[in-house]
């Protein structure tokens, strides 16, 4: 009886103590609907409402002339080279990435925080001014221009610019998922492999990428959604040559500009499906890496 008791009033303390824990959030019930009201209204007119006005004025003028705008040449050569693009920016970022957070998060080295401080610096500066600078350096009248001019290198107005500019926006989404990441699981699983005799690339494989494999994959949706919707940087170094260094957001700026509505909408299209499947890779990445490793393992 006594014991039974206790329990009782051991439940009873745990009652009382979640009820006080969640005084700060009770509120009345038209509050709570207010605030969802707010909040789904929110959603609805600033992300459902023009996601779905891209497809219904997509497909206005009927499939046809929605297949004739995503077959189109000069489409198709934009979707290429956005492609292209982002997978050399991610391919680029995810190597950095990991050696930027190994080396900040494992080592303590002189000029460590300005290291992530710089990092950081593409989300400080605007895209268009990154542009601006490449065209600074690389440009005909730029720094390094006439020396490119001479060996006939083009950098600024080609692909090679697109490339510099997209890698300098997304960089730091590899890292900045990795760095606080690997910050918190230390180093005591490494040096364990290391005393018992695993070389640096067996512990980078079997012990490191295991335990950042979910942060590593979730920078990875989030560096190529931005490779692929960067418009800023890239309008400044393209130079917006048809079929050759247009992406896929500039060539929906010119159809625009065109007036070609029903074409612009449906690359448009194109780029909501990228960021919708993007969104579901980046929701299953989010549950994956909140599964517990006991759970993992049953």
């Amino acid at each position: 009886m006594a014991g039974a008791a206790a329990a009782l009033l051991h439940s009873g303390g745990d009652r009382a103590a979640r009820y006080e824990a969640n005084a700060a959030t009770r509120e009345p019930v038209w509050v709570k609907w207010l605030i969802i009201g707010v909040a789904l209204g929110f959603f609805g007119v600033a992300l459902l409402l023009p996601l779905v006005t891209v497809f219904v004025e997509a497909l206005r003028k009927g499939l046809e002339t929605y297949r004739a705008a995503l077959t189109d040449p000069d489409t198709l050569s934009a979707v290429r080279l956005t492609l292209f693009t982002a997978m050399i920016a991610v391919s680029l970022n995810l190597v950095f990435g990991v050696a930027a957070a190994w080396a900040i998060a494992k080592f303590d080295f002189r000029g460590k925080y300005f290291l992530t401080t710089l990092i950081d610096l593409p989300f400080s500066v605007s895209p268009v001014i990154s542009g601006l600078i490449y065209v600074l350096v690389f440009g005909a009248q730029g720094w390094l221009g006439p020396w490119l001019e001479a060996h006939n290198i083009k950098i600024i107005f080609a692909v090679p610019g697109i490339v510099l500019a997209t890698i300098f926006v997304t960089f730091p989404f590899v890292a900045r998922e990795l760095i606080p990441l690997m910050q918190a699981q230390g180093s005591e699983e490494e040096e364990a492999a290391m005393v018992l005799g695993a070389n640096g690339w067996q512990i980078f494989w079997h012990v490191t990428l295991p335990n950042i494999k979910w942060g590593l994959i979730y920078g990875i949706v989030l560096c190529n959604a931005r490779a692929m919707g960067e418009f800023g940087a890239v309008s400044v170094v393209s130079g917006h040559i048809r079929g050759e260094t247009n992406t896929m957001p500039l060539h929906v700026e010119i159809l625009y500009n065109e007036y070609q509505f029903a074409a612009a909408f449906a690359v448009a299209s194109l780029l909501a499906l990228l960021a919708l499947v993007t969104l579901v890779v980046k929701s299953w990445v989010e549950s994956q890496g909140r599964v517990s490793p006991a759970l993992q393992q049953e």
